[in-house]
């Protein structure tokens, strides 16, 4: 009998922890699978912990991760694929804008053999400005990065076991799990879902953290950005070598005066921006390379009921199991 590992990052989601729950629990049931929520407190500060303490007493089948604070998404997605003992993992949000009523059509396409299965939003009903940002940030990103992401696949998939210890293989701490999920390969099916609204509490992305989140994106997965910056040095350069062949042409041939202070005032912005963009991109390189070698943990772990050995012998005769 195969097992579903349902991943459930948590950040202030008091409301929403027992209605996920709930919503999950009327899907598989019934079902031929055995299941188990894990569910990963990303240092809430609310008494989401709490809710999540109270489902697993009544409950064998939730456990849970509680970080010692806030470490953020990647964090938690990652603690929960380290945790998960499942032959198939099904990432979820804990909001219920990720539609529970798919999980039996995900395990239908892992029955089938894929190692992944990827739902996939209908964008129709999000904003006009939001689906702007979104559609140029997917552009962006298929033209620098040397993975192809799907517009409107996100963290809400399937995994195969294959799948997740290949995940859980990449050990770098700059995680950006939807390039980490199309660099790993292996077989893939979408299935699509209308967008579902939010009914209970507030999204905790904030512009600026999505643009943050965007800028990781592009940074992790490629050093053209490094590449751009040397193109933009050898056109100024050629630019300017050009300039200074003109002004001389009109200077010896015409007699042309040529105002030195515009002159002067134009190479200093155009190269002092240059320089200051081409030292932000290899800062933003540095800072990750920084980050790397210090080998810090991905996450602290505050309370959990796992033990975490127990659970690695049981994943191992799960994969025996499953041979």
């Amino acid at each position: 009998m195969s097992k579903i590992s349902f991943i459930l990052p948590a950040y202030n989601e008091e409301e929403n922890v027992p209605r996920i729950y709930e919503a999950i629990d009327r899907e598989v049931r019934e079902s031929k699978y055995d299941y188990e929520f894990i569910y990963v407190d990303d240092g809430s500060k609310d008494r989401t912990l709490e809710r999540i303490r109270e489902l697993q007493q009544k409950d064998n089948h939730v456990n849970y991760v509680s970080f010692s604070r806030n470490f953020g998404k990647e964090a938690a997605i990652y603690a929960g694929l380290q945790h998960a003992t499942g032959d198939a993992v099904i990432l979820m949000d804990s909001d219920l804008q990720h539609p529970p009523s798919l999980i039996m059509d995900m395990m239908k396409g892992f029955e089938e053999g894929y190692h992944q299965v990827i739902a996939c939003r209908d964008r129709r009903g999000e904003s006009m400005v939001y689906r702007g940002i979104t559609n140029t940030f997917y552009r962006m990103m298929n033209k620098l990065s040397t993975v192809e992401l799907q517009n409107g696949a996100g963290d809400f998939r399937l995994l195969s076991r294959q799948a997740v210890d290949a995940l859980l293989s990449l050990s770098e701490n700059n995680r950006f799990s939807k390039g980490l999920f199309e660099w790993i390969g292996l077989s893939k099916k979408n299935i699509y879902y209308e967008n579902v609204e939010r009914q209970f509490g507030e999204t905790k992305w904030s512009v600026s953290m999505l643009f943050s989140y965007a800028v990781d994106g592009i940074l992790s997965f490629n050093t053209k950005p490094l590449r751009i910056c040397l193109y933009l040095g050898l056109l100024t350069m050629l630019s300017g070598i050009a300039y200074i062949a003109i002004m001389l042409g009109g200077i010896f041939f015409k007699g042309i005066d040529v105002p030195g202070y515009f002159t002067t005032i134009s190479a200093i912005l155009v190269l002092g921006g240059l320089q200051l963009m081409s030292l932000g991109v290899i800062g933003e390189y540095i800072g990750r390379i920084y980050c790397e070698v210090k080998r810090r943990p991905h996450y602290i772990v505050g309370e959990t009921n796992v033990n975490r050995a127990l659970r690695v012998v049981s994943m191992e005769k799960s994969k025996v199991n499953s041979k």
